[in-house]
């Protein structure tokens, strides 16, 4: 049975992430350096010393995040292990998606780093602060939180944006319209309806200055195809045409990201088990509950990274 490597999305940082790694494997470390110089700041440290305020910015988080899972890799690989030969599919929970290209060779380090600052500066300045708002929905299938979407649009923009699994629905738009579909979702039966403390409305046509930043900034990058398949966010399905993994990517801005028919498409498609490369255990424990037969392990230690080596030799 096939394996596939997954990388998590905003939300995972934690301040000290990754040291660990940077520590054991020159490699890791190396991450860390190249990021530094290719941001011209001292990201790494941020990312170990805080402040949490400053890294849970958006600009912040995206290219922290990304730098945490690609040393994760770079110790694996720094331990035997061919990604080509071993994974079958790569993807990312939504900027996820760029470390998964980055892993495949789609995008070098340095670029993945400019351009996953150039989306979170993007993405925060789309809309004005306060004017939007995301919502987590929980205990609602799709078609009744969409139903409620539609009814709220009346107010504005409001549209699912994650559809995580597991009975967690994350809705996205114009901060009125998500607070009447929130408690409408609460009429139709949803468990809980949570406002989210996020900056800005992602995944919601109110993200559509940031997706023609995307279209600008991919269109100037470097791009090749992917050592292995990338199962894309927007479309659930694998890909590797370099313009094509673009285009999906300028539409994954504002279109939803299809984590749970994601981690089905893997089930259906031989893949047996998961691996979260990066911060957190949000992947993993999202996928335990779309696919109870889906094995999960996570990746963010040095003592996962061995533990992995043995387990994939």
């Amino acid at each position: 049975m096939a394996i596939a490597f997954t990388f998590p999305g905003q939300g995972s940082q934690t301040v000290g992430m990754g040291r660990e790694l940077a520590e054991a494997y020159p490699e890791a470390r190396a991450v860390f350096d190249e990021i530094d110089e290719a941001l011209g700041e001292k990201l790494s440290n941020l990312i170990w010393e805080g402040p949490d305020d400053r890294l849970t910015l958006t600009a912040n988080a995206q290219p922290a995040l990304m730098a945490v899972s690609i040393a994760a890799l770079r110790a694996l690989e720094a331990g035997g292990l061919s990604l080509k030969d071993r994974v079958a599919y790569v993807a990312g929970h939504s900027l996820g998606e760029y470390s998964a290209l980055c892993a495949a060779g789609v995008f070098s380090l340095a670029d993945t780093a400019r351009l996953l600052r150039i989306r979170g500066n993007a993405m925060q300045a789309a809309v004005p602060a306060g004017e939007g708002a995301m919502a987590a929905i929980l205990g609602l299938d799709d078609a009744a939180v969409d139903a409620a979407c539609r009814e709220a649009g009346a107010t504005g923009v409001c549209q699912i944006a994650n559809d995580n699994g597991g009975g967690q629905i994350v809705i996205s738009g114009a901060r009125a319209a998500v607070e009447k579909a929130a408690a409408l979702c609460t009429e139709k039966g949803a468990k809980r309806a949570i406002m989210l403390p996020v900056s800005a409305p992602f995944h919601s046509a109110l993200m559509t200055p940031a997706a023609d930043a995307m279209r600008a900034a991919l269109a100037e990058v470097a791009k090749k195809a992917p050592a292995v398949p990338v199962v894309a966010n927007v479309s659930v399905s694998p890909v590797s045409d370099p313009e094509r993994i673009a285009t999906l990517l300028v539409e994954q801005v504002t279109g939803r990201v299809r984590w749970r028919e994601t981690v089905e498409w893997f089930g259906q498609n031989g893949v047996s088990t998961l691996y979260e490369i990066g911060a957190g255990k949000v992947l993993s424990g999202l996928a335990r509950r779309i696919d109870r037969d889906m094995a999960t392990s996570a990746i963010n230690t040095p003592a996962d990274v061995e533990a992995a080596l043995v387990a994939l030799a």
